[in-house]
């Protein structure tokens, strides 16, 4: 005869005790800065673009593969400085203004999501310095 009651559950017993954390205890994400390669990728793009040219033009005039200089717009690729400069000449543009550009979409993202810092509210960035 099939019963109408339900079948007992099946206990479990963990093996370790469950973790707890105390509240209030996470600390908040700090903002992810952006990273120069799509800094730089970003900037490539827009003038590419803005030039209506196929990356397929831009990457024969700059003597690097198509597909290196998608990669390089999508921030996937970290390029040499000599790619940068043979990709920015391909667009009428010398390396300075290519990084002048990318440091200006970076000091723009960064400022919209900057805590306030010690810096008065005068001061301002005027150079801009890489190191390999």
């Amino acid at each position: 005869m099939v019963s109408n009651q339900a079948p007992n559950p099946a206990r479990v017993i963990p093996l370790r005790p469950p973790a707890v954390r105390p509240a209030n205890t996470r600390r908040p994400a700090a903002p992810r800065e952006p990273l120069w390669r799509d800094l730089v990728g970003d900037v490539l793009r827009r003038e590419r673009l803005a030039q209506e040219r196929t990356l397929k033009h831009v990457a024969d005039a700059a003597r690097i593969s198509m597909p290196y200089l998608s990669e390089i717009e999508r921030g996937r690729k970290e390029a040499s400085s000599e790619v940068l400069a043979a990709a920015a000449q391909a667009l009428g543009l010398g390396l300075a203004d290519l990084l002048s550009l990318a440091q200006g979409e970076l000091l723009r993202l960064t400022s919209r999501t900057a805590a306030p810092s010690r810096r008065t509210s005068t001061s301002r960035i005027d150079g801009l310095c890489l190191a390999a």
